[in-house]
Parts: C-alpha cells; sequence; structure tokens
C-alpha cells in the first residue's frame, strides 16, 4: 500500500510522518514554501514521543504522480480547497482507488462523490499545528489522535480495515465504524467554536459564544433530524487513548482557524463548519442566525488580513447579536 496525502498541513503533516516513522511509503502534496523547505531539510516531527526529522517524498500536484492501483489517498486539505484537489487527482488519472476525506465538516465527502465513487470519512481528533514550514508538531499523548473511519454515506470494506490497521500501528488508534458521519456531525459542533478562538485569541475564549453557536446547531439538527455522536468531553476515549498535553519548547498557537489567520492565510474553513449549520437550517426554510453572522465575520477577518485575536469578547457578542 502507498499512502497518497493531499495536503501536507498541520494533520497531514504529523500522519505522513507518523506512517513514515513505521515504514509505510507515503508521497505527500504540497505547495509553496511548505514543498521548498521538506524538499530540501525533511520534515521535522515533534511530539511526546520525541523529536523526529525525516524525508518525505512530495510532488507539487498529483498529475506529477503515476497512480498505482493499490494507492490509498487521503485527502488532507482545508475544505474550501477540496474541489481543486479532487480535479487534480482526477487528472492524474486516479479513478477506482479509495478517497479517504480526513478534513473537518460533512461536506467534502458529498464534493467527493462527484469525481469518484469509492469515498470514505475519516472523523479527526489530532491537535495539531505547523507555523514552521519543514515542521509538523503533535500536542497529543500517548497517542498523537483518534480517528475514526468508514465508506460514505454509510458502511465499511477492506479498505478501512487495512487503513485503519496502518494508521493504529503508527500511534493513531482508528475505529472502523458504519456510520462515520454521526462522528463528523459530532466533531462539527465542537468545531463551530474555532473561530471564536480565532477572533478572540487562543487566551481569551469566551464559553458563552460557543455554547450559544452549538445550542443553536444542536437545535437545528433535532429539528432536521440530523443524527450526531458526541465527540467532545463525553467521549470516553479522550483522556484514555489521547488527551492534550503541552509540549516542552512548543507553544501551542491555537486551533486550525486560528493557525490559518496566524499564517496569513487568505480564507478559512468557516464557510464549511458554521457555514454549514446556516446552510443546513436554510434548507429547511428555518434560520440560524448567530452561524450564519459569525460565518460573515470569518469571512472579513480572512479578507482583510486580519491577526487572531483581533477582537475583544465585547465586540464579538455585538457583531453577534448577543
Amino acid at each position: 500500500m502507498r499512502v497518497i496525502i493531499f495536503g501536507v498541513g498541520a494533520v497531514g503533516g504529523v500522519v505522513a510522518a507518523a506512517l513514515a516513522l513505521e515504514g509505510v511509503e507515503v508521497v505527500g502534496v504540497a505547495r509553496g514554501a511548505r514543498l521548498a523547505a521538506i524538499r530540501d531539510r525533511g520534515l521535522l516531527l515533534r511530539s511526546h514521543r520525541g523529536e523526529h526529522r525525516l524525508p518525505l517524498a512530495l510532488v507539487a500536484r498529483a498529475t506529477d504522480l503515476l497512480p498505482r492501483p493499490e494507492d490509498v489517498i487521503l485527502l488532507a486539505t482545508k475544505s474550501q480547497d477540496s474541489a481543486a484537489a479532487l480535479g487534480d487527482l482526477r487528472a492524474a488519472g486516479y479513478a477506482r482507488q479509495p478517497v479517504f476525506c480526513m478534513q473537518n465538516g460533512v461536506a467534502n465527502e458529498d464534493l467527493a462523490l462527484r469525481f469518484f465513487a469509492n469515498v470514505h470519512g475519516i472523523n479527526v481528533m489530532l491537535p495539531a499545528e505547523y507555523l514552521a514550514p519543514d515542521e509538523a508538531v503533535c500536542f497529543g499523548r500517548p497517542n498523537f489522535g483518534i480517528f475514526d473511519i468508514g465508506r460514505y454515506p454509510e458502511g465499511s470494506d477492506a479498505a478501512d480495515d487495512r487503513l485503519a490497521r496502518i494508521l493504529t500501528k503508527a500511534g493513531i488508534p482508528t475505529f472502523v465504524t458504519e456510520t462515520v458521519m454521526r462522528n463528523k456531525y459530532g466533531k462539527l459542533l465542537v468545531n463551530l467554536g474555532n473561530i471564536v478562538e480565532a477572533a478572540l485569541g487562543r487566551d481569551a475564549m469566551e464559553p458563552k459564544i460557543t455554547q450559544a453557536l452549538r445550542q443553536e446547531a444542536m437545535g437545528i439538527f433535532a429539528k432536521v433530524g440530523v443524527d450526531w455522536l458526541d465527540m467532545g468531553e463525553g467521549d470516553p476515549r479522550r483522556g484514555t487513548l489521547m488527551e492534550f498535553a503541552a509540549l516542552p519548547g512548543a507553544d501551542r498557537k491555537g486551533n486550525s482557524t486560528t493557525q490559518s489567520l496566524l499564517r496569513g492565510a487568505g480564507s478559512v474553513e468557516t464557510d464549511y463548519l458554521n457555514g454549514e449549520v446556516a446552510m443546513i437550517a436554510r434548507r429547511h426554510g428555518l434560520d440560524a442566525p448567530l452561524n450564519g453572522r459569525v460565518t460573515a465575520l470569518a469571512t472579513r477577518l480572512a479578507r482583510e488580513g486580519k491577526a487572531a485575536g483581533t477582537l475583544t469578547p465585547a465586540a464579538l457578542a455585538a457583531e453577534l447579536g448577543l
């Protein structure tokens, strides 16, 4: 099995390094400074298991690859970049190989079905970040993270079992489930607070605002019949298989949305998190005003190049009408 990781960012970088350390053949698709730095110096994985710098095969686009029948594709781009990534994979000649969507949110699997028939979801709980172009930092211990995996829209097959085995061996306990999207909708609720942290800064969280966003989403889910599984503090695997812990010498900057603002990426994934809740509501003639307003705010912050921590809690509450 060769694993193609499209998007060697924070999570993609940790997964690539963890698999490579176990002897799995890994090829990453990366771009810009990330591509140049890893090609020049290798990828430095920093975690509670120590530091490992290792060479990693990289290409700038999937069309630089010669597809193999046994390839497994892990899609690890931000959701706003998925369509371009999937188009690149199809142009490269991929067709029957399994495509695993390991992004936050619940929109990528449906999009992938427009390009490929063999689509799977991965629910990711893995506290990682990267700001230095040649590094991937993971704060999970004793394992890097926890994954749930299954076919989309439901079921599982041999590809799930194979990938789960190699990920588990690499320090990411992976559980095959017949209903992976229940897990991903539960994780979506957790991620609704990402933009709150990004807007206020990591040390200025406002639980009341985050809770209001989640309560609104849960109300919408209940009305329209969206089934979800608790991926937050109610998940018994947290604290046993994986817990977040400070890493000496590595100051965590924040969640994926915060990291996007810090890097000046120009876009954030909020459209596919809080924006997903707003879209579900609108489809059913309902309204999710809080999640709709915070989505518009996130777009504005990214477009204007605002730094993480731009707003005060009072200013954010006023933006949302709370």
